[in-house]
C-alpha cells in the first residue's frame, strides 16, 4: 500500500504534461500507465500549433528539442479538399518561410511524441513514473480513493486523483457517469502507408471530403521516412445508421477513387489497419468530482471538426494542475471546490469546440462546402480570411452566421 497526494492514472499527452506541471510547481505526484513506453497509440499524429504552445508552457525549451529529433515532420497548414474537389489551403501562418521560420505544427507517430514527453518526465524527481501497471480496481472512500491492479500486487491510496487514461476510461464512465453517445462520438480507422505519392512539399496535412463518404472524412498526413498516415472518421451515428464498413469503405476509396488510384499505386501498406474512438467535445460535461478530474480523452475533449485531441488533453492537463495546487493548499478536495476546474477548461476550449460542431454540420450541406471552397481556391483575400478563422476565434465565429454565406454566395 502506497500513499499519494496526487495520483495521476493514464500517462499520455494529458497525463503526463499535468505531471509536469505539477513538478515546476514543486508538487510530487504518482503517474500510472499500464503500458510501458515507448508504446504505441491510434491516432492522426498531427501536432497543432495548440501542441507548441502547450510544450512551451511546460518549458520553452521543448519546441525546440521536438524539433531536433528525427521523428518529425515540421507542418505548415492544412488542404481542405471538398466534394467536388476544390482545394482549400489554410497555412498556420501568413506568409510564412520554411526556411527560416518555427514551425507551427509538426507531424509525429504518438509512439514518438508520447515518449518524447515521457523522457521529460523520467528526468523530474517530483515524479514517481510507474510502467505496466493495469489498474483495475478504483474505490472511493472517505479520503480519495484506492487503485489497485490486476495482480493485487500493487495497492495505491490518493487524495487526488486525475484521470487520464483515454477514451475508454472505465471510471469516466462508470464514476463520472460519462456516457458513449453516437451523435457526439466519432470512430475512426488509421493505417501506415509508405511510398505514397503527391505529398505536399511543405507537409500540410490533407482533409478530404468525398461525396460519397460524406459526412465522414479521409485524411493523410505526411510522416518522416517516407510514410504516411492514412485514415477516415465518420460520427458513429452515421455509421450505425447507415451500417457504414469503415475498413470496407477505406479499401475502396484508395482502389478506385481517381486521384487516391493514382497516388497509392505504388504504395505499401505497413502493418494493420487499427480502429478507435474519438469521444468528441461537441458538448458540455461534468468533467469533475469530490477528489477526480477528468483529462483529454477520458473528458471527451476531441475537436469534432478536425478530431484534435493531443492539444486539448495538454492544456486541460496543465488546469488540472494548476487546480490541484489549490487543492492541496486549501485541503479542499470537494465537487464543489473541483468545479473551478471545469470552468477553466471550458472557459478555454468551448468556444473553438462550438464553432467545430457548427463546422462539422456543415458537411451536411456539400453544396455549401463546394462553393465556399471553389471561391476559396480562386481569391487570396478569401483564403486568407478562411485562413484567419482557423487562429481567430473571433472571425470563426462568422461561419455561424447565415450572412457570411449568402455574402459569399452571391458575391
Amino acid at each position: 500500500m502506497q500513499h499519494h497526494k496526487i495520483c495521476i492514472l493514464g500517462a499520455g499527452p494529458g497525463g503526463a504534461t499535468a505531471a509536469l506541471h505539477l513538478a515546476n510547481k514543486g508538487i510530487p505526484c504518482v503517474l500510472i500507465d499500464k503500458a510501458v513506453f515507448p508504446r504505441d497509440k491510434v491516432c492522426g499524429d498531427a501536432l497543432s500549433g495548440k501542441v507548441v504552445n502547450e510544450l512551451k508552457r511546460i518549458n520553452p525549451e521543448l519546441p525546440g528539442m521536438l524539433s531536433q529529433t528525427e521523428d518529425q515532420l515540421p507542418s505548415w497548414g492544412i488542404h481542405f479538399i471538398s466534394p467536388a474537389g476544390h482545394k482549400l489551403s489554410v497555412p498556420f501562418k501568413h506568409n510564412y518561410d520554411p526556411a527560416q521560420d518555427t514551425p507551427s505544427g509538426y507531424i509525429s507517430k504518438r509512439v514518438d511524441f508520447d515518449n518524447f514527453l515521457i523522457e521529460q518526465v523520467r528526468q523530474r524527481p517530483e515524479i514517481t513514473l510507474l510502467e505496466g501497471i493495469d489498474i483495475a480496481k478504483v474505490e472511493k472512500t472517505g479520503q480519495g480513493y484506492t487503485l489497485t491492479d490486476k495482480s493485487s500486487k500493487h495497492q495505491f491510496t490518493t487524495s487526488l486523483l486525475i484521470v487520464a487514461n483515454g477514451a475508454h476510461s472505465a471510471f469516466a464512465r462508470q464514476e463520472a457517469g460519462i456516457k458513449q453517445e453516437a451523435e457526439h462520438y466519432c470512430a475512426g480507422l488509421r493505417a501506415y502507408y509508405k511510398n505514397v505519392a503527391g505529398l505536399d512539399q511543405d507537409n500540410f496535412i490533407e482533409l478530404h471530403f468525398l461525396k460519397d463518404f460524406l459526412p465522414g472524412y479521409f485524411w493523410i498526413f505526411p510522416l518522416p521516412g517516407g510514410y504516411a498516415n492514412v485514415g477516415v472518421g465518420m460520427l458513429s451515428e452515421t455509421v450505425s445508421q447507415k451500417r457504414v464498413n469503415l475498413k470496407k469503405e477505406m479499401l475502396r476509396m484508395i482502389e478506385t477513387h481517381p486521384e487516391f488510384r493514382q497516388r497509392f499505386a505504388g504504395a505499401e501498406l505497413m502493418g494493420d489497419i487499427k480502429g478507435y474512438g474519438l469521444p468528441l467535445g461537441s458538448k458540455k460535461r461534468v468533467i469533475s468530482g469530490d477528489n477526480y478530474m477528468l483529462v483529454g480523452d477520458a473528458a471527451s475533449l476531441i475537436d469534432p471538426f478536425t478530431g484534435e485531441g493531443i492539444s486539448n488533453a495538454m492544456i486541460s492537463g496543465r488546469w488540472a494542475a494548476t487546480q490541484a495546487e489549490l487543492c492541496l493548499q486549501q485541503q479542499n478536495f470537494s465537487a464543489s471546490f473541483m468545479q473551478d476546474y471545469d470552468k477553466a477548461v471550458y472557459n478555454r476550449l468551448w468556444k473553438e469546440l462550438k464553432l467545430s460542431r457548427h463546422m462539422q454540420r456543415l458537411l451536411n450541406y456539400p453544396w455549401l462546402f463546394n462553393q465556399v471552397a471553389s471561391k476559396a481556391s480562386k481569391n487570396k483575400a478569401l483564403a486568407e480570411t478562411i485562413s484567419c478563422m482557423f487562429t481567430d476565434l473571433d472571425l470563426r465565429e462568422r461561419l455561424k452566421q447565415p450572412s457570411f454565406y449568402l455574402k459569399l454566395l452571391f458575391n
